[in-house]
């Protein structure tokens, strides 16, 4: 799914909009033990407790492609006969009405469930008939197709503190112990897909809230289908490739070229609004290797290793770099720099010590408070 794919039904999903029909769910605990389960019209819902909910499944559909918004795919095999892709197939067809898929599921996404502490698991269906866009007129027209999907999310359930409360009949205040508050969701998804505008029974959108954990446990129980690795976890190993492959020639220089490419390739995506998600090869950074005159063996070492870790694959750039961010760092000391100003950095060895030089031509403060370099310790340093 692109990213106007799932705006277009992140928007849906509002109180004037959306067609959902029945709210599903299961409390459980740490141990992972039911301990509640409900049904509930949606058109019962209090106007109150529904915009809630709907906040709910609205943030299970956020975030940045191929970091919290991840493609599940199901094999052949798994969409002719698997269990975990039958039941979601159960599951959308009936919406949510089997008593026993409905079960089944719980039981399933419950055993998965790695969070700490107690966690709600949401269920909702919706269908959803989707207009036609009218590329000449930019506006939408009649309904060509029905998209049917489930979208669920699983939310940590935390015991609030207690806190001073005003009681206005006696007039005083009182220490109050709060309830149980539901906070937003950790993981979730949705299925079918909502590819090219129509459904597609071959994948799933997987939603995690931290980029660095994929839930491996949870999906392993809802879709049987192992989730790549987490976004954190792909940029660590980008990092040790460069570092491992390049040796001596990993300078710098050479870093920050990579960081700026593509950091430049994310801008110019941006600008074009291009709603299909922006990949880097190998190629492209192999590219920017040899521009920075990296050894022909130091890039095919570099090529191999990420054909290893990566199987091969083009990678989100936001996985491999952070393009807000750059950072010079040693076990003492972390320089931060603004990513448009990289040439105020340079590396140095003088007198056999290695330095990091910062050029310091504006104003300079140390713990908030502006100092002076003076100009004997100028010289002292010269």
């Amino acid at each position: 799914m692109n990213e106007k794919e799932i705006a277009e039904l992140r928007r849906r999903i509002a109180p004037e909009k959306h067609n959902f029909t029945i709210l599903r769910g299961r409390y459980i605990n740490e141990k992972r033990e039911t301990i509640s389960e409900f049904s509930t019209p949606f058109f019962l819902l209090p106007e109150e407790e529904s915009e809630k909910y709907l906040a709910i499944f609205r943030r299970a559909l956020s975030g940045t492609v191929g970091r919290n918004l991840i493609d599940i795919g199901f094999s052949m095999g798994q969409v002719e006969s698997g269990e975990e892709h039958g039941r979601l197939m159960m599951l959308r067809q009936s919406a949510l009405k089997e008593e026993e898929a409905v079960k089944a599921f719980f039981d399933a996404a419950a055993a998965g469930v790695d969070i700490e502490g107690n966690a709600l698991i949401l269920l909702a269906a919706d269908s959803y008939d989707v207009p036609i866009k009218h590329r000449d007129e930019g506006g939408m027209g009649e309904s060509d197709s029905m998209f049917r999907y489930i979208v669920c999310a699983v939310c940590p359930v935390k015991e609030a503190k207690s806190t001073l409360t005003y009681d206005a009949a006696k007039k005083e205040f009182h220490a109050v112990s709060c309830n149980w508050n539901v906070g937003a969701p950790e993981l979730g998804f949705l299925f079918p897909a909502f590819d090219g505008r129509r459904a597609n029974i071959y994948n799933a959108l997987y939603y995690v809230k931290n980029a660095a954990d994929s839930h491996e446990s949870f999906s392993d129980a809802v879709f049987k289908v192992e989730p790549p690795l987490p976004a954190a976890e792909q940029k660590q190993i980008f990092e040790s490739i460069l570092g491992d492959t390049l040796g001596d020639e990993c300078s710098y220089e050479v870093v920050q070229a990579i960081h700026d490419d593509i950091a430049q390739k994310i801008d110019d995506h941006k600008a074009t609004r291009d709603p299909e998600p922006l990949v880097v090869s190998k190629n492209d950074v192999k590219s920017v290797l040899a521009s920075c005159g990296v050894s022909d063996e130091k890039i095919t070492d570099f090529a191999k290793r990420f054909d290893e870790e990566y199987g091969g694959m083009d990678m989100p750039p936001r996985n491999l770099v952070e393009p807000k961010q750059f950072e010079v760092k040693t076990p003492d000391v972390t320089v931060k720099v603004n990513p448009d100003r990289g040439d105020l950095i340079e590396t140095r060895v003088i007198d056999g010590v290695k330095y990091v030089l910062i050029r310091a031509d504006e104003d300079i403060t140390v713990n908030g408070v502006a100092i002076n370099i003076a100009r004997d310790d100028m010289a002292k340093d010269e």
